[in-house]
Order: C-alpha cells, then sequence, then structure tokens
C-alpha cells in the first residue's frame, strides 16, 4: 500500500514535474518513477491504438460470417482482458520484490511499460494479417 502513497504523491506533484523532469537525466527517485510512468502512459497509449486496430479487423472477419459462426472480437476482446489481468498480476508480484520501498512502483510502471509494448507489438501484427 505504500507504493500507492508514492504513486498519489506523483499524481499531486505530477503536473508540475512534468515540466522540470529530463527523463534522460532523472537522479531522484521521485523523477525516475515518474518518467517510469510516462513510459507506461505512452506504451498504453500505443496498445490502444493497436487493439482499435486490431479489433477492427475481427469486426471485418465476423461481418464476413454467418451470424452463428461470429466469434473474433469477442473472443479478443476476452483475449485482451485477461491479458491486463495478467500484466497487472505479473507487474504487482515484480514490484512486490521491493514492497514497501520507494523503488516499488517504478518497477511496476517499468514492468507495465515492457509487458504493454510487447502486446501492443501482438496486436500491431495481428491488425495487419489478413
Amino acid at each position: 500500500m505504500r507504493w500507492w502513497l508514492g504513486v498519489m504523491a506523483l499524481a499531486v506533484a505530477g503536473p508540475g514535474m512534468a515540466q522540470d523532469v529530463d527523463c534522460d537525466v532523472a537522479g531522484t527517485q521521485m523523477e525516475l518513477t515518474y518518467c517510469a510512468e510516462q513510459d507506461w502512459i505512452a506504451a498504453d497509449a500505443d496498445l490502444n491504438e493497436a487493439y482499435k486496430a486490431a479489433r477492427g479487423l475481427m469486426r471485418d472477419i465476423d461481418a464476413g460470417l454467418p451470424e452463428a459462426e461470429r466469434g473474433a472480437e469477442g473472443y479478443l476482446r476476452e483475449a485482451q482482458t485477461a491479458w491486463i489481468t495478467l500484466r497487472d498480476a505479473g507487474c504487482a508480484a515484480e514490484g512486490f520484490m521491493y514492497h514497501g520501498g520507494s523503488i516499488e512502483p517504478m518497477v511496476i510502471y517499468a514492468c507495465r511499460a515492457r509487458m504493454t509494448e510487447v502486446r501492443a507489438a501482438e496486436l500491431t501484427e495481428m491488425a495487419s494479417t489478413n
């Protein structure tokens, strides 16, 4: 729960901090955590675009099938929901190695960014197939 306090502190400091933090030379734990969060936010935006594209493909596949055979979009949605649960639990476990420490939120954000980048690439590849 302490990591959540760090996240809340960043949320309060975040808007002002964004102008002052150069993530290429971040040095304090608060700056490093902020930068890891920014990486995750960027990766999540890419993921949302990739998911939208893959979902469009799945809709097109469904549209070409008889109604009784459709399900591509539903399976993608189910897979994405399960993947989010997996990512969040896996990253919480990774962060738990530093439970209570100031590094814990940064580890979680970095893990989420890493896993999200991989998933976005998978969805982008899926969307480009066809």
